[in-house]
């Protein structure tokens, strides 16, 4: 499929969230009046299904942009290079199950927890990714949209997610911000090699992240479904 029309059907199967707030919980939206009134109610299950679809547009896209940055500026070498130069990824410390044992010993409660501690630490580092693609002198505005529409996306993911948790787990206001530690230092001006690697890095990592992201949530919809089945996660 021509990467123009990927681009096309992903943005036009973006999801609407019904009313969701920009950062507080719970559901309570603003009328043209002034007026506060309950949003329209969205079934628990309803809202995963979205949830799990929004994930899936992510990791999809993030899978493009990511094959469209190396095709560009990542020769062979260089890509072995990133391999052994240390680069981490930015949530490496983060308290997330890894493997296929531990993931399906996880809760509910932290498999939920564990997707808005991936969402929210993605959202900063992606802002800077978009400005230091500015600096290309050769990027095409296909990788610039893309990774715009995903920072974009994942912001409203992060709204998905909390309201999931708050009609799953029956919890309030979060008080998360696991974007507030992170690694990386976006002050610094580096030479071009550091920047294609370490951008490369960022883009390979969230790409990894995203799919964590999008198996957790199936994962958990599967146990909603058929909780004896869901081995394949």
């Amino acid at each position: 499929m021509h990467m123009i029309t990927v681009l096309q059907v992903c943005v036009g199967a973006v999801l609407t969230w019904p009313c969701l707030p920009t950062k507080s919980l719970p559901l309570d939206c603003k009328e043209e009046q002034g007026s506060e009134s309950r949003c329209p109610s969205i079934s628990q299950e309803k809202l995963l299904d979205r949830v799990i679809q929004h994930a899936e547009l992510i990791y999809r896209v993030s899978e493009e942009s990511c094959s469209l940055f190396e095709e560009l500026f990542v020769p062979f070498p260089m890509r072995l290079q990133r391999n052994q130069a240390g680069y981490e990824c930015i949530t490496k410390a983060f308290p997330i199950p890894s493997s296929k044992s531990e993931i399906q010993q996880i809760s509910d409660q932290w498999l939920l927890h564990s997707v808005l501690m991936l969402v929210q630490s993605w959202i900063e580092p992606l802002v800077y990714l978009q400005t230091t693609l500015d600096r290309y002198d050769d990027a095409p505005d296909m990788l610039l949209n893309k990774t715009k529409w995903v920072s974009e996306k994942l912001i409203s993911l992060e709204q998905g997610v909390m309201v999931l948790i708050k009609k799953m787990l029956d919890e309030g206001t979060l008080t998360t911000a696991y974007n507030e530690h992170g690694p990386v230092q976006y002050d610094v001006q580096p030479e071009m090699l550091e920047s294609v690697l370490r951008d490369y890095t960022l883009l390979s990592c969230f790409k990894k992240d995203a799919h964590k992201m999008e198996t957790f949530l199936k994962l958990l919809k599967c146990r909603q479904t058929d909780k004896y089945n869901c081995a394949l996660y």
